[in-house]
C-alpha cells in the first residue's frame, strides 16, 4: 500500500534543523514494515540524515557548508534573490532533496544517534513543504 502526505514545516532560519518528530507527527501510525521517503519541494533547502544528539554537529555542518560554498564569489552570475541565492542552490544540490528510511517493527530504522535534518540555506526564514511517501 502507498500513502502520500504533504506537510509544511514552520519557518526556520538558515542552518540545520532536526525535523524527525515533526515528520512523524503527520503519520497516524507507521506500518510494521516498509519504507518512508521524505521529499522537499524547494531548490534552496535540502534534507539529510545525520547526528541527532549533539547540537554542535548542526553548527559544524552550517560552518562547513558556508566555508565550501561562499557567498559573493566573483564568478557567480545568478543573484536575482540576493547574495545567498546561488550558494543556496549549490548547497541543496550537494545535500539532496530527499531521504529514505526503512521501517522495521513499526518504527523508523534510524540508528540511535540519527535524525532527519532540514538544511535551510537561505538567510531569510522560509516555510518549507515536504511530501512524505509511506510504502508498506
Amino acid at each position: 500500500m502507498i500513502q502520500h502526505f504533504q506537510m509544511t514545516l514552520p519557518s526556520y532560519g538558515r542552518g540545520f534543523h532536526i525535523v524527525t518528530n515533526q515528520i512523524l507527527q503527520q503519520i497516524d501510525q507507521l506500518p510494521e514494515q516498509g519504507l518512508i521517503t521524505v521529499f522537499i519541494k524547494h531548490t534552496s533547502a535540502g534534507l539529510t540524515i545525520n547526528e541527532n544528539a549533539d547540537p554542535t554537529v548542526l553548527m559544524d555542518f552550517e560552518s562547513y557548508f558556508n566555508q565550501i560554498v561562499q557567498e559573493r564569489m566573483p564568478f557567480i552570475k545568478h543573484d536575482l534573490e540576493g547574495d545567498d541565492d546561488m550558494p543556496a542552490l549549490i548547497k541543496s544540490s550537494l545535500v539532496g532533496s530527499s531521504v529514505t528510511v526503512p521501517i522495521m517493527h513499526g518504527r523508523l530504522a534510524l540508528g540511535t544517534w540519527q535524525g532527519i535534518y532540514l538544511c535551510e540555506f537561505r538567510d531569510r526564514p522560509h516555510r518549507r513543504s515536504l511530501v512524505i511517501g509511506l510504502y508498506s
